[in-house]
């Protein structure tokens, strides 16, 4: 029998929902325009529809989900205006914290850093590069360079910029694999200047411009596609 406590600390039913949606949109398994629908969701879950309405409303919040007239709930499609936003604040907000956690990093802090990257490096060597996993072990090399940051707003700000992203399904590097590899050398730079001993202003606009060459890769991919498209889908003139 569990402790009231045990049952105190166990996720609600609208929690759980929320956990299960959002971890298949953001692996892709509901991708971009995929129905969410209630019914059918209660019934994976063994869930009255009460519960999964709560976390549809609570990923429609995070703009993760979009309500369409005659459809329903749907998962959102890529905004690149709102990913445009994202990624420009979170090169402020990362490139700051990782120059004012840079004097405070450790032997051991960088090369664990450089110990992520060549897992990293690893991925961009398959025939197909693991989007999902390599944006992981992204988060997890920036955390190891920004985790001495002292201001805690700003630490907590790159992680709601970080779930902003993953709230969006799609990896950047699903978008341009071939940007992967390019990480991965920046990364290695940041690290070399790090350890240079560099100042704070460097670190600074180092870890910034790596954020905005990703956001402008992304951004040159959506809107080649968005041409293409356009192109195809306009009457060709008659013969």
């Amino acid at each position: 029998m569990s402790s009231p406590r045990a049952a105190a600390a166990e996720p609600s039913k609208s929690q759980q929902a929320y956990n299960y949606l959002r971890e298949r949109i953001t692996s892709g398994a509901f991708g971009p325009g995929y129905r969410l629908v209630l019914g059918q969701i209660a019934q994976e879950l063994g869930f009255s529809t009460v519960p999964v309405r709560e976390a549809i409303r609570m990923l429609e919040a995070e703009g993760a989900v979009t309500f369409v007239h005659n459809v329903g709930a749907q998962v959102t499609m890529l905004n690149s205006d709102v990913y445009h936003e994202t990624m420009e604040t979170l090169s402020l907000v990362e490139g700051f914290a990782t120059a004012k956690s840079a004097p405070n990093l450790t032997t051991e802090d960088l090369a664990q850093a450089r110990e992520i990257n060549a897992k990293m490096r690893a991925l961009t060597e398959s025939d197909t590069l693991d989007a999902t996993e390599f944006t992981r072990l992204n988060q997890e090399f920036h955390t190891v360079l920004f985790q001495h940051c002292e201001n805690s707003h700003v630490s907590d700000l790159v992680r709601r910029g970080w779930h902003r992203l993953e709230t969006m399904r799609e990896s950047s590097f699903a978008f341009v694999p071939g940007r992967s590899l390019e990480s991965v050398d920046e990364h290695e730079a940041l690290v070399e200047l790090i350890e240079s001993g560099a100042s704070e202003t460097e670190v600074e606009e180092k870890a910034r411009e790596h954020r905005l060459n990703t956001m402008n890769a992304v951004l040159s991919s959506l809107e080649a596609k968005s041409s293409r498209s356009s192109q195809t889908s306009s009457p060709q003139p008659t013969k």
